[in-house]
């Protein structure tokens, strides 16, 4: 099984996080991982992107022509991204910002509105999180304490708080898919 997911959005909605924080659940469950960041020199606000091979095997390229899920956290990743998913793959979307959806009848598309559940959580930088919740949920990849657990490790024991709002963005984020 080799799964590749490109995550896509502005610079500062944590993009590259949720990328991260992926391969390295990923690793931690004993699978091969490529992480490859994309962004521009101005980061904030500059369009950002990360693909992340998983696989049980070694990964020959981590390079995504045709990704089997994209996560796309604004407008402009949906329209850049659409045509590369592979047939049968899945948009995962922030749907409280996205306004289009992919033009393609061979893909699942999963509505999330992570930015309004960061919002209600009142802490809105935590909508990159509310999205992986749903993801993980979704493809099953990793499983859900393996990735909090992982998340807690890249946070650092010193932000305990960080952790508390970003394990109900998760657990949000895991609850809104059926």
């Amino acid at each position: 099984m080799q799964i590749k997911t490109v995550f896509a959005g502005f610079g500062g909605q944590g993009v590259l996080m949720m990328g991260y924080s992926l391969a390295h659940a990923a690793m931690n469950e004993g699978l091969h991982v490529t992480y490859l960041p994309s962004y521009g020199a101005e980061v904030r606000g500059g369009t950002a992107n990360c693909t992340v091979a998983v696989s049980d095997e070694e990964i020959a390229s981590p390079v995504a022509s045709q990704p089997d899920f994209i996560v796309a956290m604004n407008g402009p990743s949906l329209m850049a991204f659409q045509t590369r998913i592979a047939p049968g793959g899945a948009f995962f979307l922030n749907s409280s910002i996205v306004e289009g959806r992919p033009n393609r009848a061979d893909v699942t598309v999963f509505e999330i509105p992570a930015a309004g559940i960061a919002s209600e959580l009142g802490s809105p930088r935590v909508q990159n999180v509310v999205m992986m919740g749903a993801y993980v949920k979704a493809t099953r990849l990793v499983s859900a304490d393996t990735y909090l657990k992982s998340l807690k490790s890249i946070l650092g024991g010193r932000k305990k708080a960080a952790m508390d709002v970003n394990r109900k963005a998760f657990s949000a984020g895991y609850d809104s898919i059926d």
